[in-house]
């Protein structure tokens, strides 16, 4: 018996019942490939336009707590239009960084490995984005941070957070994304995005007859 028909033989006696039918590398991979890009464009399509990082409470990008409590004094002397004013450019920005995602995550889908999509598929409801996470964060995070900048260096409160925040870090008072209000807001976005492919991550799993794709049925069906 070949290298490739061992290997499914112990796969097909080793693997949960519900994944003995697809139970073979080739059928595997396509199906996590699959998922990976149903999943990554379904996301980069709910919060890459107007209002999808904005109108979603679950990944509206919230103040950096070092501006809190200035938000909350700034709201009570009627400044809170300049908060408003922040709030929405750092949501825009998000907005705005997300479409580049797509490209980065197409390739990243055609480049993985049969290993890689076969401890995948084995894991847990969300090993498909984790895995994901793992290869994009970074280059995406390089992506994104430029877009990020220039959608906010125009508003002034963040421009006077950056300055606060420079001195508050100096001083060893903040440290990781809070540092500056553009990596506050890159890191957010990222946070968003991959909660949104797990999300429907979990939808594929739970449900792939609905995807209407043999591929998902086959590898992820119970």
């Amino acid at each position: 018996m070949d290298r490739r028909h061992l290997t499914a033989a112990l796969l097909a006696a080793t693997w949960p019942g519900w994944l003995r039918a697809a139970a073979n590398e080739s059928d595997a991979a396509a199906g996590v490939r699959a998922a990976l890009e149903r999943g990554a464009l379904a996301a980069v399509s709910l919060l890459g336009r107007t209002d999808g990082f904005l109108g979603n409470p679950r990944v509206r990008i919230p103040l950096p707590g070092f501006l809190e409590k200035t938000a909350k004094l700034m709201r009570a002397t009627g400044q809170g239009r300049r908060v408003d004013e922040l709030v929405t450019a750092m949501n825009r920005a998000a907005e705005a960084a997300v479409p580049e995602a797509r490209t980065l995550f197409v390739s990243t889908v055609k480049a993985m490995s049969v290993e890689d999509a076969l401890h995948v598929v084995r894991g847990g409801p969300t090993s498909v984005t984790d895995y994901f996470a793992g290869k994009t964060r970074a280059p995406l995070g390089e992506k994104f941070l430029p877009i990020v900048t220039r959608a906010t260096q125009k508003v002034k409160l963040a421009e006077r957070y950056n300055q606060l925040a420079s001195k508050a870090a100096g001083m060893g008072l903040l440290k990781g994304d809070q540092v500056s209000m553009q990596q506050h807001v890159t890191a957010h976005a990222l946070d968003g995005l991959y909660l949104m492919i797990g999300e429907e991550e979990k939808k594929i799993r739970a449900d792939p007859l609905k995807t209407g794709s043999a591929i998902l049925q086959k590898v992820f069906g119970r």
